[in-house]
């Protein structure tokens, strides 16, 4: 029987990704053993994500653990693994995508318009805050970190009026039965949301190659469908130099059985005052030189002013 090691951030989300990628594995007569690692983002709770700089706030630490030898395959949730993996690593699967929206929770107010003049509404991400007050200006965007439960705990307590989270972390956990009030947001929401991401040391590794039966078996849990769409997201955000903490919202879509491809994807500045949204569909075979010509759009448009402005004032 084969044996792996499966690193994992140990919040309540990440462990049942990664338990549900066990699962599949197991059903394959593959002995998984989780091993939770605690990142850079999962121990720096009280400053803004956005605010502690650097790429890799979520996988860093994993990676190294690849490096090392200490696990043989890393599982990520896709938005937060950088453009840029390192030497002796590949991101070796992509997942099917589960919903990929981001959901409005409330106690009070069943939704944006409900909510009153002013509302503090919690949320980690500067894509969502920009997208948020494109809507409602008024609206006081705070930064809210912590896991899912800390998360909820706290606009329970009212702390907050409102709070933003991933549509899949809600189903993945079951919890819409708890929340009075969800709504479904009309945002574009950040490059691979909704699918997962299996890195591990790639077969050439000067370090310790993956033995190549075990990239095959992960290898397997790919959807390629969903990798495709997410790996143009991907090459967009790379097209920009952008992260995963900058406030750019990207999304492309598969439409079966015509095979064109529905890209649509927005950034700002902190302020709102300069809007970039570009909507665009394709066909499979135009999809590499489809992406340049929207990164251009996006450059000639003041995207690369936009993020340099925003890193000089969060420096």
């Amino acid at each position: 029987m084969m044996k792996l090691k499966l690193g994992t951030r140990d919040s309540i989300l990440a462990l049942w990704q990664a338990n549900f990628i066990k699962d599949i594995l197991e059903s394959k007569n593959i002995e998984v053993e989780l091993k939770p690692i605690k990142t850079k983002g999962d121990k720096i709770l009280d400053t803004p994500l956005h605010k502690i700089g650097g790429k890799g706030l979520f996988t860093k630490e994993l990676e190294n653990a690849l490096l090392s030898g200490e696990i043989d395959f890393a599982v990520h949730s896709l938005k937060d693994v950088p453009v840029e993996i390192p030497s002796g690593l590949s991101l070796v699967a992509i997942t099917k995508r589960e919903d990929d929206s981001d959901s409005l929770l409330s106690f009070k107010y069943k939704d944006i318009a409900s909510l009153p003049q002013n509302a503090k509404v919690g949320t980690t991400s500067l894509r969502r805050t920009t997208q948020l007050k494109l809507m409602r200006k008024d609206i006081d965007s705070i930064s809210l970190r912590g896991n899912v439960q800390t998360r909820l705990r706290k606009l329970e307590s009212g702390e907050f009026d409102a709070i933003i989270l991933a549509s899949a972390a809600l189903n993945r956990l079951e919890l819409r039965e708890k929340i009075p009030f969800i709504t479904r947001l009309d945002f574009i929401p950040a490059m691979g949301q909704g699918a997962l991401g299996i890195e591990c040391r790639s077969e050439d590794s000067k370090i310790k190659p993956i033995d190549s039966k075990i990239y095959e078996v992960l290898q397997s849990l790919e959807d390629i469908d969903t990798a495709l769409c997410c790996s143009l997201e991907r090459s967009f955000i790379k097209g920009l130099n952008g992260g995963c903490q900058v406030p750019i919202g990207v999304h492309v879509s598969l439409h079966n059985p015509s095979n064109l491809l529905h890209f649509k994807a927005i950034m700002s500045d902190l302020e709102c005052k300069k809007v970039i949204k570009k909507e665009l569909s394709f066909e499979r075979k135009d999809s590499l030189k489809s992406i340049d010509s929207i990164v251009n759009y996006f450059i000639e448009n003041g995207a690369k002013e936009i993020l340099e402005a925003i890193a000089k004032s969060l420096d």
